[in-house]
């Protein structure tokens, strides 16, 4: 299936905002949701490849942030 040129796959995404790609006929797995883009499988990785610009999970962005906020108030 993974590597049939026929099969269709969609872009998905999970809570930390990480992207990979699952076949359109089957149930997304559970943390998922479809991202909106399916077509073959290099379609769908280098959509993924145009809009995945920082590979940091969310929760990681989101605390270095913080930290660069708390250093920027510091004397």
């Amino acid at each position: 299936m993974w590597e049939d040129d026929n099969t269709v796959f969609r872009v998905v995404f999970n809570q930390e905002e990480q992207y990979s790609i699952w076949p359109a006929n089957r149930e997304i797995p559970l943390g998922w949701q479809a991202e909106g883009k399916e077509g073959s499988k290099q379609e769908c990785l280098d959509h993924i490849e145009e809009i995945w610009t920082d590979m940091r999970p969310l929760s990681l962005r989101k605390k270095m942030e913080a930290l660069q906020k708390n250093q920027q108030k510091e004397p």
